[in-house]
């Protein structure tokens, strides 16, 4: 019979480093770490250098003194490269093993201007009272269930957005082997008199990873990309900016886009 596991398995025995803090979800990280620990090993992924931030904070003439509204910030990749430019952020995380890499980075690195919070950002975005300069939301409409009403809402909170996501293309998509089948409704769908349809994305094997850094259902809905710019226009957005335009993206053609709006 095996043993069962012992709590004494939970202590680490050599000394602090940030490795172990790493390692507290070895194998789980998306991310490289920064060039100050650039010696720790994390994930694969540049996003702690992410050239699509840089442009968003060149589109926006700078965030130095701005608050920004971060849905999703993963592993606080993002989060570092906003607070290193001078902004001040509110990052709202829902998945509970992402939302603690975020305070590993966070106690790492240290980003005083920065405040992670554990939850849903869809009833936060509905309830708050705050107001934010920019909301910036990379990697996260292509997992909502509702993408509509989260674009409608970051137009309650916000006066200039980021964006980059996914969009459903009917041509690239059928013939790609790997997303095809993971698409198989499409349905109507109106939020505030805004008319649009839903193309159903599930997200099949990837939940048993521990590393799944999707939305909290089993599937999500992805829109156009003529859906998108016109919700936008619908709530009040005026896009400014349009970049990282990639129909061929692997998993999915993709932009990313800045926008302002008026009160």
């Amino acid at each position: 019979m095996l043993a069962a596991p012992s709590i004494l398995d939970e202590y680490v025995t050599s000394a602090p480093s940030p490795q172990n803090a790493v390692d507290v979800f070895t194998g789980e990280w998306s991310s490289q770490l920064p060039a100050p620990l650039q010696h720790v090993q994390a994930g694969p992924l540049p996003l702690f250098d992410d050239a699509r931030v840089s442009w968003a904070i060149e589109c926006f003439g700078g965030v130095a003194g701005s608050r920004v509204l971060e849905l999703g910030p993963l592993e606080g990749g993002h989060t570092y490269q906003l607070h290193t430019a001078g902004a001040d952020i509110v990052a709202v995380e829902a998945q509970g093993r992402a939302y603690l890499k975020c305070l590993i980075a966070k106690e790492l690195l240290g980003m005083p201007r920065a405040r992670f919070l554990l939850g849903d950002f869809t009833p936060y975005l509905r309830d708050t009272d705050e107001r934010f300069d920019i909301c910036f939301a990379s990697g996260v409409l292509y997992h909502m269930r509702n993408p509509v009403e989260t674009i409608a809402l970051t137009a309650k909170v916000a006066t200039k957005l980021f964006l980059w996501t996914h969009v459903y293309d009917e041509d690239v998509i059928t013939r790609s082997e790997l997303l095809a089948p993971r698409f198989p409704s499409h349905e109507p769908a109106t939020h505030q008199g805004f008319t649009h349809t839903l193309h159903r994305f599930d997200y099949a094997e990837a939940l048993h990873r521990n590393g799944f850094c999707g939305g909290s259902a089993p599937y999500s809905n992805w829109l156009t990309r003529a859906d998108l710019l016109a919700a936008l226009e619908h709530f009040g957005w005026t896009v400014t900016n349009i970049g990282f335009d990639t129909p061929d993206h692997p998993h999915g053609p993709a932009l990313a886009l800045t926008a302002t709006r008026t009160d």
